[in-house]
């Protein structure tokens, strides 16, 4: 499962990367955002993927949203996965996995590039 969560995360960061929508900022599941901590923790491998991706993908923790699943925002980050060429493990996701696998995250956060309302997706 660990696994999962952080290939999951990488996925994530990737599609992040490639967010260009003024506004509407992906945003991990409960299980993903677990994985980006680990990714992050790593400074120099997670500052490598970055590079790599071509933009540093910060990582900005927003007000209390404990618990929160947004359909309109998973549907929209899944999608956004999907176009920067990947398949996303959809069971991650799931409000179903996020009440049956435990983590210790229990806050939501954005993809933060360089800025933008809420520090969503940048302007172009």
């Amino acid at each position: 499962m660990a696994d999962r969560i952080v290939s999951e995360a990488v996925k994530f960061v990737a599609a992040a990367a490639l967010n260009r929508t003024p506004g509407l900022a992906l945003r991990p599941s409960r299980l993903v955002d677990e994985g980006w901590h680990a990714l992050i923790t790593d400074t120099k491998a997670y500052a490598e993927l970055c590079r790599l991706l071509g933009r540093f993908v910060h990582h900005l923790p927003e007000a209390p949203a404990t618990k929160k699943h947004d359909t309109a925002t998973v549907a929209r980050t899944l999608k956004a996965i999907r176009e920067a060429g990947h398949e996303p493990d959809e069971y991650l996701w799931s409000l179903e996995a996020q009440s049956s696998v435990l983590v210790s995250a229990d806050c939501m956060h954005s993809e933060c590039t360089d800025g933008g309302s809420g520090c969503a997706a940048p302007p172009s």
